[in-house]
């Protein structure tokens, strides 16, 4: 079963690029004490993905920031190099964090896995997107299809946290 409303992010290790190199990220400690968005899709530098998905975030971020948010990531079944380039192609420097899953295993904790082997792309992650509050999952929105980025954009994160909208 999907993750659902009320639990808690699953600890996985992401991995990001830095200017040192790459690090490890901590899911649990990433959302540790403050409100973060994490948004997944099937791949870096696919159609929807890099048309429709990342661009809302890049977009939306000073509204997202003004509703609380502190950070925002992407996360993708691919790896740091490619996760940080296909950012730099989209201007999410600052904006958008982007980590990558390239074992799929927060995919794999978050149940949110997509089989697109017959495709030649091995397994992915869903399109999803998820509002944490110091580590418990507030919102769960996954698209009915991989293809479509609908329920999972910036857009449907700023009308969850409208109006604002705090654990306390």
């Amino acid at each position: 079963m999907p993750i659902a409303e009320g639990q808690s992010i699953p600890s996985a290790t992401l991995r990001k690029m830095t200017e040192e190199g790459i690090v490890e990220v901590s899911t649990t400690d990433y959302c540790k004490g403050r409100k973060v968005i994490i948004f997944g899709l099937p791949g870096a530098f696919t159609p929807t993905c890099s048309r429709t998905h990342v661009p809302s975030f890049v977009k939306h971020y000073d509204e997202l920031q003004q509703k609380g948010v502190s950070a925002i990531a992407c996360v993708s079944v691919n790896d740091a190099f490619v996760m940080d380039a296909w950012g730099q192609t989209l201007g999410a420097a600052g904006k958008v964090d982007m980590l990558a899953d390239g074992s799929a295993d927060f995919a794999k904790a978050l149940d949110l896995t997509l089989d697109l082997s017959a495709k030649g792309m091995g397994l992915r992650m869903n399109r999803f997107l998820l509002i944490v509050d110091d580590g418990v999952v507030t919102n769960v929105k996954i698209e009915e299809s991989a293809g479509c980025a609908v329920v999972s954009t910036a857009q449907s994160a700023l009308a969850l946290l409208w109006p604002h909208r705090s654990r306390m």
